[in-house]
């Protein structure tokens, strides 16, 4: 009996090990709120941990309806980042974390990085021509980082950082007094960009999106994250209560900032998550930032169900099916997968990859972030603004199959992608490439009498019934590429479809 009793502690020893070596399963919990809303986030996603199934929704309510839809109307937006690591043409705040070797000359790397703000001057900055750039180039929202995980606010915080790490001399590595704010307002520029943003956005009528890092590698009061360069591994808030206090404060105040100062903002975009010992605070945030502006949509990062949508980022769902918040892609522009300014003209994605992205998420009810940023004087690479203006010439004729628009039954067939309006009186079949002498557009059956057109030439085109959907016949004159309304993809517009 022995031998046996022995292979069993082994086979269940083995069994404990392979499963201790299976990735993480990352599923969110379903949560009913106030409303009656049944809230679920993204599976598979580490935004999610499972502490966050530990909240109490029942007195909490979510961005309303026309919030939501405000949201899902837009489609079309810019991810701004600028801050300090854009003096370095890094990869935003995480190249902090380059080279981590945790020694002295680490540390002297993130007390020079942490200098460069006192000669920053970003004398080409100006918020009228960015909005112009915007609105011309057919996007309806931008979001801008109001903080990166850096630390360094880009608006006119009037917070205070209190201690920081000293990062050179005999006591690197160690925790010093600081007392400064760390923002652009202590930079030889001293001008509240995010103000200045927010205010010529609103003028133009482009939705107002502020981002904002849970995470702050400057403030040693939050050295408590996991990517934290200085991270202190035994940091608890029993055994650094002044600390843990100081971060509560900041951390919190921050947020109220942003949602007092700068008037109605449509969404806040917090970033990353912090330890289980922290979500008392941030169910405590999410519950302030609601209270604050009960219509402002909130990214669930950090926040986990209080949240009211969610970002994939760099890659595109393979259908809607992602929780049951509202979602938005954010993609950036550079191969390199570059945030901020990406200085290499031949790693910046043209505009014919921005439609086709475009057509794709938008079919599936999704909305598309460019995530993209200008250089450290506050200029925008004159290939990033070839690229959107690409796109955006292609929104002048294709918009309306884009905007405010809503997914359909059936999202794709081949190369053909479907969007409706939201009365449903409208379908919309757009395909990538031109089709010929006709196109065959299934699942679609509008009345006799309806018109079928392409967007950007001004006669209804012929069409017939044939199987499940129609066939549209394209013109004649349409065969010489330079008659055609645009380039790449062409949207056409069927009334009154049966679906």
């Amino acid at each position: 009996m022995k031998p046996i009793i022995l292979l069993v502690h082994i086979l269940c020893l083995l069994n404990i090990l392979l499963h201790a070596q299976e990735p993480q399963v990352y599923k969110p919990f379903d949560q009913t709120d106030a409303d009656g809303k049944i809230i679920k986030g993204r599976s598979g996603t580490h935004h999610w941990q499972p502490y966050m199934k530990d909240a109490d929704l029942s007195d909490y309510h979510h961005a309303p309806w026309e919030s939501v839809e405000r949201f899902k109307d837009f489609k079309y937006g810019i991810r701004i980042h600028w801050g300090i690591y854009s003096i370095l043409h890094g990869r935003e705040s995480w190249i902090l974390l380059k080279d981590n070797n945790n020694g002295p000359t680490y540390l002297a790397f993130q007390g020079l990085y942490h200098d460069l703000y006192k000669a920053w001057f970003p004398k080409t900055f100006d918020a009228d021509q960015w909005t112009d750039m915007m609105v011309d180039n057919g996007f309806k929202f931008f979001v801008f980082t109001t903080k990166h995980h850096d630390g360094f606010s880009m608006y006119n915080t009037k917070t205070i950082v209190k201690n920081s790490i000293c990062f050179f001399g005999k006591d690197s590595g160690t925790v010093k007094p600081y007392n400064k704010h760390y923002s652009i307002m202590e930079t030889p520029f001293a001008r509240d960009v995010t103000a200045e943003l927010i205010e010529s956005a609103r003028q133009k009528g482009l939705g107002i999106g502020l981002y904002f890092s849970h995470p702050d590698w400057f403030d040693a009061n939050f050295r408590f994250d996991q990517w934290n360069p200085n991270r202190d591994t035994l940091f608890s808030p029993g055994q650094n209560p002044e600390s843990w206090n100081n971060f509560k404060t900041r951390h919190k105040e921050q947020i109220r900032e942003l949602l007092t100062n700068y008037g109605d903002i449509d969404m806040l975009s917090f970033d990353m998550w912090l330890p289980e010992f922290a979500w008392p605070h941030m169910q405590d945030v999410a519950r302030m930032a609601r209270e604050l502006q009960a219509g402002c949509m909130l990214r669930w990062r950090g926040i986990g169900n209080y949240g009211d949508y969610h970002t994939p980022e760099n890659y595109i769902p393979g259908d809607e099916s992602q929780g049951t918040m509202a979602w938005q892609v954010i993609h950036t522009l550079s191969t390199r997968n570059i945030f901020s300014y990406e200085p290499e003209p031949s790693c910046i994605r043209g505009g014919d990859w921005i439609v086709s992205k475009l057509i794709d998420i938008v079919s599936k009810g999704g909305n598309l972030m460019v995530g993209v940023g200008p250089d450290l004087s506050g200029a925008w690479h004159p290939k990033v603004l070839e690229s959107l203006s690409y796109a955006g010439d292609w929104l002048r004729i294709n918009g309306e199959a884009i905007y405010k628009t809503r997914p359909c039954k059936i999202t794709r067939e081949g190369n053909v992608y479907y969007t409706r309006n939201k009365d449903n009186t409208i379908t919309y079949a757009i395909i990538e490439g031109w089709p010929g002498e006709s196109l065959y557009v299934n699942h679609v059956r509008p009345k006799r009498s309806s018109d079928v057109c392409l967007l950007g030439y001004d006669q209804p085109l012929t069409w017939e019934k044939t199987g499940k959907g129609i066939v549209i016949k394209l013109p004649e004159e349409m065969k010489n590429e330079e008659n055609r309304p645009c380039k790449q993809a062409f949207a056409f517009k069927i009334f009154s479809p049966q679906q």
